[in-house]
């Protein structure tokens, strides 16, 4: 048998690293959480919802079936139908988009299930892949329901530690993730302890411990009522400290590192910083275009290709109305006025692509001179002046 074995390694590169990674009882389970940084950091939940908005409002392009058969059978009318208006009875096609699109970059993975009839987000974070060393994937698990491989629309992000699913990008900016939500919990606990810093009670007399003890709490609910937090130091006897810090109020903003730890945060799922610190509009216009082009529209395809495989359409997004892709305003205009000059398109194609008002007599396509010659010179191959042709005649 160890001849069939080497075939099948052959075939199949992944085989024994399937093979190591799974069994009959094993599952690969979702990946490290960051909601609570989604929930309680502005830098992460603005930068996601960016990337959430532009991606979902994409009407989505179906387009000739592939020459592979895909999955599932759909007619093109009814996939049409579930992709751009009504997924399921339960959302409209942009909730469904932004549920996939967020647990991509929350997870590093999207789920979605087909019943034959309609189409189901499944969050990710509740998702345990079942996987196979003999098919690769056994099957899916949700909140305890299990699913066939075939019912299962899974697009995994990049990751280099599984075969099965894919990592969040959130990932990368871990460590500046949990630093700047500890900067954030250190202000919200000094302002709950009565921003009061800690402090040093001292008496040159000698106290009892149920003294002592009465002027911590007295202390203690006056200046810490919700939390209960640092207990003040109480030195008697004459016993002296040397130095007890004392903090700057000004300090206590952080702001120079919590810029740098938002800038990596946003620069790690690929969000131009300027576009959430501001900027001129020379800046910002820019940024936005390229925060479109390298994060946005990457994301969609890779989106927009699981689902491609499984119903076997050509699926793509539509670009034409959208403003931050288009050229400028001069740049267009010279763009169409190449196209017009060159015999590519006829004038009114371009106003309408400019969406202006057709002008009359301006529907045909002009012959540059260079490629059928001057109109005043039959030798460089264009037409002759008509009285030319009068005296010929």
């Amino acid at each position: 048998m160890s001849w069939f074995k080497s075939i099948a390694q052959k075939l199949n590169p992944a085989q024994p690293s399937i093979a190591a990674a799974s069994g009959e009882t094993s599952s690969i389970v979702p990946n490290i959480k960051f909601e609570r940084a989604f929930e309680k950091l502005e830098a992460v939940n603005r930068g996601v919802n960016m990337i959430v908005d532009a991606s979902a409002q994409f009407k989505i392009d179906v387009g000739e079936k592939e020459s592979f058969p895909g999955i599932q059978t759909i007619g093109l009318k009814k996939l049409n139908n579930l992709l751009n208006r009504q997924p399921n009875p339960f959302q409209n096609a942009d909730a469904f988009w932004r549920n996939m699109y967020l647990d991509m970059l929350m997870d590093g993975n999207s789920f979605a299930y087909y019943d034959g009839a309609n189409l189901f987000h499944l969050p990710a974070s509740n998702v345990t892949i079942i996987p196979d060393k003999h098919t690769f994937i056994k099957g899916y698990k949700y909140n305890e329901i299990s699913y066939k491989p075939e019912e299962i629309i899974h697009i995994p992000d990049n990751a280099t530690q599984s075969i099965y699913r894919g990592m969040t990008r959130l990932n990368a900016a871990k460590a500046s993730i949990e630093l700047l939500y500890d900067m954030r919990s250190f202000q919200s606990n000094f302002f709950k302890n009565g921003a009061v810093p800690g402090l040093v009670l001292k008496t040159p007399n000698t106290l009892s411990a149920k003294v002592k003890e009465r002027l911590i709490s007295s202390w203690s609910l006056k200046y810490n009522p919700k939390s209960g937090g640092r207990r003040p130091l109480i030195l008697d006897g004459g016993l002296e400290i040397d130095s007890i810090s004392n903090v700057d109020f000004r300090q206590l903003d952080f702001e120079d590192s919590v810029k740098s730890l938002e800038e990596t945060i946003l620069k790690t799922i690929g969000i131009p910083p300027i576009l959430l610190n501001g900027g001129n509009n020379a800046n910002i216009r820019p940024n936005h275009r390229l925060m479109y082009q390298e994060t946005v529209l990457p994301l969609v395809r890779k989106v927009l290709s699981g689902f491609e495989r499984y119903f076997g359409y050509d699926l793509a997004a539509a670009l034409e109305d959208l403003s931050p892709l288009q050229p400028e305003l001069d740049d267009k205009a010279k763009y169409y006025s190449t196209l017009v000059n060159g015999g590519v398109i006829t004038p009114n194609e371009a106003r309408e692509a400019l969406r202006l008002e057709p002008l009359e007599g301006h529907d045909d396509i002009r012959i540059p001179a260079n490629v059928a010659g001057s109109a005043g010179n039959p030798s460089e191959g264009g037409k002759p002046p008509q009285g030319d042709k009068d005296k010929n005649e």
